[in-house]
């Protein structure tokens, strides 16, 4: 059957049509429910019905998730009087849906942010206790060494949180390295590196669980993907 819900909440879940909108398009019965004209905005549906609206079919959706390639110079929040912010990405057809992000990534930090506005979603993904392993790409100032390994395999304690055990991973050149954590602290692959005397001059989160960012995403581009493909992806 699926949920069950007024019209009018059904369409302003769906739409960025406001609830006056909706009203006056009800009115001029331009919409229908199951091939029937709907008269009142308070008419009961479900999330499964039938819906149109000037013959163009309505489907339901509350929760969308959106995967963004992150540029440089965007601050992961929905507002800031000072820097421009991640959400000023999403193209207009979103824009109804007041997403935020997933989790944060640094201003100077690029690369896979998920944006949605389902808040168990998010709760779910950032939390330690589900040890989901996000890997970033480091470009360094000096090069990793493999005594660097078993420092990030040890754990770190931090004044402000301790860091579960990570995994790091040398490129053949030992400036870049790969390295995973579990948490996603404020600057903490950076302090990590501190940590072994290195300074990352360049960071890139390139995947979260088993989600990778699409080669064919491009630097400040979005895309949607549905919420069992993005569950499959993560999780895995």
């Amino acid at each position: 059957m699926g949920k069950i819900m007024r019209l009018d909440k059904f369409l302003s879940d769906s739409t960025d049509m406001s609830r006056k909108d909706i009203k006056q398009l009800i009115r001029k019965k331009a919409v229908t429910v199951n091939g029937d004209i709907a008269i009142k905005p308070e008419t009961q549906v479900s999330e499964n019905d039938a819906v149109t609206v000037n013959g163009q079919a309505v489907l339901y959706k509350r929760f969308v998730y959106l995967i963004l390639n992150k540029p440089a110079g965007y601050v992961s929040a929905t507002e800031d009087k000072k820097y421009p912010i991640v959400t000023e990405l999403v193209p207009e057809e979103y824009r109804h849906f007041d997403v935020f992000p997933a989790g944060r990534l640094d201003i100077d930090t690029e690369g896979l942010l998920i944006l949605t506005n389902d808040g168990e979603f998010v709760h779910d993904i950032t939390s330690p206790k589900k040890n989901v392993y996000k890997r970033y790409f480091a470009r360094l100032d000096k090069p990793a060494e493999e005594a660097d390994k078993a420092v990030f395999g040890g754990g770190m304690e931090f004044k402000d949180f301790t860091a579960k055990p990570a995994r790091l991973e040398i490129c053949d050149d030992a400036h870049e390295a790969f390295v995973e954590i579990a948490e996603g602290k404020f600057h903490q692959v950076k302090r990590m590196f501190e940590r072994v005397g290195k300074t990352v001059v360049y960071l890139k989160r390139v995947s979260i669980g088993g989600l990778g960012l699409p080669d064919s995403l491009k630097l400040g581009e979005v895309k949607e993907i549905e919420y069992d493909e993005l569950l499959n992806k993560i999780y895995g």
